[in-house]
């Protein structure tokens, strides 16, 4: 394990019962725990619950806080501003191994070592990044650029969400469809989780019009509503139309199901976002409607949103650890698949089974689990890339865990705007992965 944290060799458990690893599947896991680490902390610095049992707790807090400069009451490392400032430090971290790992297509060379190793360093030089952060000169004028980008990185990784999803989706309708071939136990399977996440996209859909719309007033949110469940409705019949299906078999409603609750949940969190609107009552008082009445100066439906998109956010940075998707979700967005006869199908289709991928040139055995190494030939996913995504990630964490400009434009329509775009563009991506083959003949879209 010394070798793991200052030196070249892969992470991997000390259990020698677990199953063998590979090296680029450990390489992957060990950033996206890094990932998950600060954005627990990220977490922890916006709950007001923590910083109060904090000052209850630990004695002499009030000293401490002021012994480390970090204001009377530790201010300094809670809230906004102090999320801001550590998820600046991580997306440096990985916006410089992104410059770092450019164009690496061996494994052997000296900076896919680094990419590879020295786990404890590299964790040093994350910690000294998000607390270097904090004695940026001139605060107030960083953070307000620094929001910007922000929320330019986080609409950008929506789209890369849809793109991991788009491409879970249709490999996991084609690993089911290839069972059907078989046992026709698998159509059940397809069948059962098709109805249950159109389910789900339903009974959001009605209770954002129940809670979120009333008789007098609310037309944003009723015509948004109407227009983003239309949206879901029609890339749903355009998927199983007989012109998609002809050039893309594999196209079905499992894809448009899983598309349209990401939309439902985007739509749900644009909504969340929205400025109150008030109207006057029978007593001529003011009163806020259009937002759901158990929320009104609690902040619940921005906490469901913050959980939903972090859930979300989770998955795809777990999916992309157990998959090589920066390459194979290009294919997806392409329509290029494996065909389905050689697909075998698994309930944990995620997961290459053994003799799957590539050749196992060379198992380590150090006592503890066992480590393939499977980059041997050249590197199995391109890792800029990979790095890329997580900058974007940190970008995201930090919009999400901070409710998207919520103190700073509170009273405005901007990040309701920002996010009901990115909810269409969402759509238009996934229909161009539908249309495609149609608009462009020529080229080739074979599945």
């Amino acid at each position: 394990q010394l070798a793991c944290c200052c030196g070249t060799a892969a992470c991997s458990l000390c259990c020698r019962c677990c199953p063998k690893i590979k090296q680029s599947t450990s390489t992957r896991f060990m950033y996206a725990l890094y990932f998950i680490l600060v954005t627990i902390i990220c977490c922890v610095m916006m709950s007001t619950t923590v910083a109060n049992e904090m000052k209850t707790h630990i004695p002499f807090y009030k000293q401490m806080c002021k012994g480390i400069q970090a204001g009377e009451m530790c201010e300094k490392l809670v809230g906004y501003s102090a999320v801001y400032k550590v998820c600046f430090g991580m997306a440096c971290f990985f916006f410089l191994f992104f410059l770092f790992t450019i164009k690496i297509n061996s494994s052997k060379s000296c900076r896919a070592y680094v990419h590879n190793g020295f786990w404890l360093v590299k964790l040093i030089v994350l910690a000294a990044m998000c607390s270097g952060a904090f004695f940026i000169p001139d605060q107030d004028t960083f953070l307000n650029a620094w929001r910007y980008v922000g929320a330019t990185g986080g609409c950008l990784f929506i789209v890369i969400q849809l793109i991991l999803l788009v491409e879970f989706a249709h490999k996991w309708n084609k690993n089911w469809t290839a069972g059907a071939n078989h046992k026709q136990v698998w159509n059940g399977m397809l069948a059962l989780v098709t109805l249950i996440l159109y389910s789900i996209a339903v009974a959001a859909l009605v209770l954002m019009a129940l809670f979120y719309t009333r008789a007098e007033g609310c037309m944003y949110n009723k015509v948004l509503i109407g227009v983003n469940g239309g949206l879901c409705l029609f890339v749903s019949l355009v998927a199983i139309s007989p012109c998609v299906q002809n050039r893309q078999p594999h196209s079905g409603l499992l894809q448009s199901g899983v598309i349209s609750c990401y939309v439902m949940y985007l739509t749900f969190s644009a909504l969340s976002s929205k400025p109150p609107e008030t109207i006057l009552d029978e007593n001529n008082w003011n009163i806020t409607i259009c937002v759901p009445e158990f929320s009104q100066g609690l902040h619940r439906d921005e906490n469901l949103v913050t959980g939903l998109g972090t859930t979300i956010l989770f998955g795809c940075i777990l999916y992309s650890c157990l998959t090589s998707t920066t390459r194979s979700s290009s294919e997806a967005l392409r329509g290029i698949y494996t065909t389905a006869e050689t697909e075998v199908a698994r309930c944990c289709f995620c997961c290459i089974p053994d003799g799957d991928g590539d050749t196992e040139e060379y198992i380590e055995k150090r006592g503890g689990q066992a480590v393939v190494y499977d980059e041997k030939k050249g590197t199995v996913y391109s890792y800029a890339y990979f790095h890329f995504v997580f900058f974007l990630a940190s970008l995201y964490v930090m919009m999400t865990v901070t409710h998207w400009f919520q103190k700073f434009f509170t009273g405005t329509w901007s990040i309701f705007w920002i996010k009901m775009v990115s909810c269409w563009v969402c759509v238009c991506l996934y229909l161009w992965t539908l249309i495609a083959p149609l608009c462009c003949p020529t080229r080739e879209f074979s599945v």
